[in-house]
């Protein structure tokens, strides 16, 4: 079977975006309100490889909001707000959202805030967090959400590197068993950056309310009523489309964050095209994404997508299991009659932990569900097949990065759904020219694993560059092959053009769909005084996907009891890099195994924690030291020997 061969609309739909993007793509923008329409897709002489929409300008929150507001949408449903935490339910229909999010627009134009300025937000799943990103976008400022879960040091790094003029934060997050105090970590974040905002707007949480610093913070609640007393509000400012929209931070590999930018008229574009062809959802119908506002996919599928699309979109305070039970996200289907539903196949793992037949999903009416999409991490086949029999629908795997902002690959329900291979995440979006290289930037035989990459110019919705730095966005992304950008996801595409990605090629490991860099984690570890040296992998887990594991070397002559080290470390790696990181397991060896050169034999040693085949490297330095690992590992009850 070859691309031609496949059902549905989709292998003309690809076809025609690659012989002619610039047609394509001014078509797909046209699902857009402009101020001033685009003539030209594309200019190959912007930015580190071209830019999109070039002479196009438009509002992000326009489009998202006001001319649903101004037209037949105004009384429907936008945000179906649904915290089982909280026992909390709350509908906001177009017209109340675009009210909210222009009164919030003007306050924070009193405090100084305009076009080009940052905004950092650190909030929970709650509708005022989606009225400041859009309040934000409003302005035309560029807001940078940093999500709930880390720790002060790394909200620390994010304010540094932004430079924001007002922060807006919540009092407090909440889990099912206990309260998130957030102002503490805020202000603890503000004292250790070089960069002071001017303000912070601290929305207070009746489970746990924050001391407020006069000479900066203002409370939320009171400065809206204020607002709307006196009739404060704010206009949509017209931005150029290459304009950034949003700044969001990913792991680096050397431990420091990347902004990655996302710009305004392209990012619009691929997301409206998405929704109805990727997702098969219509205007109207209701969108459930299962993640966090502090994600890629919250931004997108959460906030921009389905408001852009006019659906309803739900937001989600809660967990998949626990809230209160594994029957949580089935509950809200049903309930709110959500015919798409996003998750992580971590989510997936975990109800299917609690309810191994399923037999939660027989007590609500799913009738108006179609289709289940899952990303994030790989998913793994026999989660899929499990949800595909207990659920009766498509089960749907797809891949894309923070960096690219929507979509890689997928299987296109709204064009005709392809063939389901199990472990495959199906076939390329129109723009995406995916090839899978050697180590010397040749394309390899299909299937054969090699270094994902995309043939450079990306689509629209991608970065266009990092935060501050054109150059570190060649160097990480465009330096390693020449006119491609390299995924550093390893994969293989097979003779029929499905994709399937099997891992990461550099440190970067993926726990429970969330991003982040063993570099960083060593950088903690190292930091330990009793430390020589350490390293961090990920490995195998049923649940998470990955889980980090360190190994540390001691100094010479540290007499301390190593198991109180290893506790110590686990502290200190969730108090600098946050509990999101999931590190609980520090191993304490005699040393590390390395190359002659050098080289810490990670990948070897990811493979014996994953007790998967491996061979003695020829270049290792002391063979002992890999057996070392394995019977380290094999203490825990881990890999093999």
């Amino acid at each position: 079977m070859t691309n031609a061969d496949l059902p549905g609309r989709y292998a003309q739909t690809h076809a025609a975006a690659a012989r002619d993007p610039e047609a394509f793509w001014l078509d797909a923008a046209t699902a857009l309100t402009w101020d001033r329409a685009p003539t030209r897709a594309f200019d190959p002489d912007q930015g580190p490889y071209g830019r999109w929409f070039p002479d196009g300008s438009l509002n992000a929150c326009h489009n998202a909001v006001d001319r649903h507001a101004d037209g037949s949408r105004r009384d429907q449903a936008a945000i179906v707000y649904d915290s089982p935490v909280t026992g909390t339910k709350r509908t906001i229909t177009y017209g109340a959202l675009r009210d909210e999010v222009a009164t919030l627009a003007g306050i924070l134009a009193e405090l100084g805030v305009g076009r080009g300025d940052r905004v950092v937000l650190y909030m929970p799943m709650m509708p005022e967090a989606l009225f400041g990103m859009l309040a934000c976008a409003r302005l035309g400022a560029v807001h940078s959400v940093v999500f709930g879960g880390f720790a002060a040091n790394e909200l620390a790094k994010r304010i540094e590197d932004a430079e924001p003029k007002v922060v807006l934060a919540a009092s407090c997050g909440l889990e099912p068993n206990r309260v998130v105090a957030y102002k503490p970590l805020l202000d603890a974040a503000i004292a250790a950056s070089s960069h002071k905002p001017t303000a912070c707007l601290i929305l207070q949480r009746p489970q746990g309310k924050a001391a407020l610093d006069p000479a900066r913070d203002r409370d939320w609640a009171e400065a809206v009523a204020d607002a709307k007393g006196r009739g404060v509000t704010a206009a949509c400012a017209s931005m150029a489309a290459t304009d950034p929209l949003y700044v969001l931070y990913t792991s680096g590999t050397t431990g420091k964050p990347k902004g990655v930018v996302r710009d305004t008229g392209g990012y619009l574009t691929a997301l409206a095209w998405s929704m109805p062809n990727l997702y098969g959802v219509a205007p109207g119908e209701t969108y459930f994404c299962a993640s966090d506002i502090g994600w890629v996919v919250g931004h997108c599928y959460i906030v921009y997508a389905p408001l852009l699309h006019g659906c309803t979109s739900v937001l989600y305070e809660g967990k998949p299991v626990g809230t209160p039970d594994a029957g949580a996200f089935w509950r809200v289907v049903s309930e709110h009659k959500v015919v798409c539903l996003f998750t992580a196949p971590t989510a997936l793992r975990a109800i299917k932990k609690e309810d191994p037949e399923g037999a939660l999903t027989a007590e609500y009416d799913l009738s108006a569900f179609r289709t289940l999409f899952l990303a994030g991490e790989r998913a793994d086949p026999d989660s899929v097949a499990w949800a595909e029999r207990v659920l009766d629908r498509p089960v749907i795997d797809h891949w894309w990065q923070t960096e690219t902002g929507w979509p890689i690959a997928g299987n296109p329900v709204g064009l005709g759904l392809l063939p389901v291979k199990h472990g495959s995440t199906c076939v390329p979006m129109p723009g995406y020219d995916v090839r899978v290289l050697d180590e010397g930037g040749k394309e390899v035989p299909p299937g054969t694993m090699g270094t994902i990459a995309i043939r450079l110019p990306l689509p629209p919705g991608c970065l266009p560059t990092l935060w501050g730095s054109d150059e570190r966005m060649r160097q990480s992304y465009l330096a390693t092959f020449p006119g491609y950008y390299d995924t550093s996801d390893a994969g293989i595409i097979d003779e029929d053009g499905y994709i399937t990605v099997l891992g990461r090629t550099d440190d970067i490991i993926n726990v429970a769909g969330h991003r982040l860099s063993t570099g960083g984690m060593e950088a903690v570890l190292s930091s330990h005084p009793d430390v020589a040296e350490c390293a961090v992998i990920g490995i195998r887990d049923t649940l998470k996907g990955e889980v980090p594991c360190g190994f540390v070397v001691l100094k010479a002559r540290v007499a301390r009891d190593p198991a109180v080290i290893e506790k110590e470390l686990v502290a200190k790696v969730r108090e600098e890099i946050g509990p999101v990181a999931a590190f609980k397991l520090a191993l304490t060896v005699p040393r590390l195994p390395k190359t002659r050169s050098g080289k810490i034999l990670r990948a070897t040693m990811k493979r014996i924690a994953d007790d998967e085949p491996w061979t003695m490297p020829a270049t290792i330095d002391d063979a002992t030291a890999l057996e070392e690992i394995g019977e380290s590992l094999k203490g825990r009850g881990i890999g093999g020997a």
